[in-house]
């Protein structure tokens, strides 16, 4: 195989990243034609289609999927080079990280941080900051946090860089022993049944709620909360039942024994989750080793979950 143009890997990254052409170019600056003719290269080069087209948009393939960790490591080391000036050593470094997390988040993405952390960055430190939706994005501007990683929709403009994660989707909790746990769950039943609805402001159960009022299905909302952390023990002691976030419903499910995953009865919508970080501190030494730790974390090779 003839050896690789290394100026196809940021290609590769973005399209793994967006999905989509148009905003591959976009995150890369360059023009749609010029993707689409990079993605051409790539895929003759590996003889292997790469990302094909699907209802959800472009889907990377299992040869896309194995590459993917290998370039994110090469842009990682180019960019560690290119900051190598500034001289961060994770190893000795004393600072304080702080990331934009929601409550979901906090469950899905700080056990693994606090490992690497405690494996890479030993005497680094680690805050988790909530805010409200409308002032992330000074926050990252301002430096008051580092990263914002999750469900931000409304954090775009050239100002802000953005990493796609992985995608993720919902799934049904509810109490073992429930009258509905013994068979698969029908719309009817969903419909019809109690609901432990969780309103938060900007976060992915808007893309729930959007979807199903799209298509006119009213569930019985007999709670409505703005938190999460309640749920299973809601959840244990009721008939209600809870449509989440399937990580968040993958934990309870582990950590509570009186709670059980149940699939939904209808196709929901799925969502990205992304790392965010402002322009100003692109090149800023420490915050770069956050990204690839992030990266290298979660990802759609690594995503724990069962799909």
């Amino acid at each position: 195989m003839p050896e690789l143009d290394l100026n196809l890997i940021p290609y590769l990254v973005a399209l793994n990243e967006t999905r989509n052409v148009s905003r591959a170019g976009d995150l890369l600056g360059v023009s749609q034609p010029r993707v689409s003719a990079a993605l051409g290269r790539l895929r003759e080069h590996f003889g292997d289609p790469l990302f094909v087209r699907t209802s959800r948009g472009m889907e990377p393939t299992p040869r896309a999927l194995a590459l993917i960790p290998a370039a994110r490591d090469a842009l990682a080391s180019i960019e560690r080079g290119l900051v190598a000036p500034h001289d961060f050593d994770p190893a000795k470094s004393t600072r304080t990280f702080s990331i934009a997390l929601s409550d979901v988040g906090e469950i899905v993405f700080l056990p693994r941080l606090l490992q690497a952390f405690a494996e890479r960055a030993p005497h680094a430190n680690l805050r988790s900051a909530s805010l409200p939706h409308a002032e992330v994005g000074r926050a990252l501007e301002d430096g008051g946090v580092d990263l914002a990683v999750g469900y931000f929709p409304d954090l775009g403009g050239t100002n802000f860089f953005q990493q796609r994660l992985f995608t993720h989707r919902f799934i049904c909790l509810l109490r073992r022993g429930h009258p509905l746990a013994a068979q698969p769950l029908t719309l009817e039943q969903f419909l019809a049944c109690g609901h432990a609805v969780v309103r938060a402001e900007g976060r992915s159960q808007e893309v729930l709620e959007q979807y199903l009022a799209k298509r006119r299905l009213a569930r019985r909302a007999v709670l409505e909360t703005p938190h999460f952390m309640s749920l299973p023990f809601i959840l244990s002691r009721t008939d209600l039942i809870a449509t989440v976030p399937h990580a968040i419903g993958y934990a309870y499910a582990t950590e509570h024994a009186s709670i059980m995953l149940v699939e939904p009865p209808l196709p929901l919508p799925r969502f990205d989750l992304k790392q965010h970080w402002h322009r100003k501190f692109h090149n800023d030494a420490s915050v770069a080793w956050l990204r690839g730790v992030v990266a290298d974390l979660f990802n759609d090779a690594l995503d724990e979950w069962p799909k």
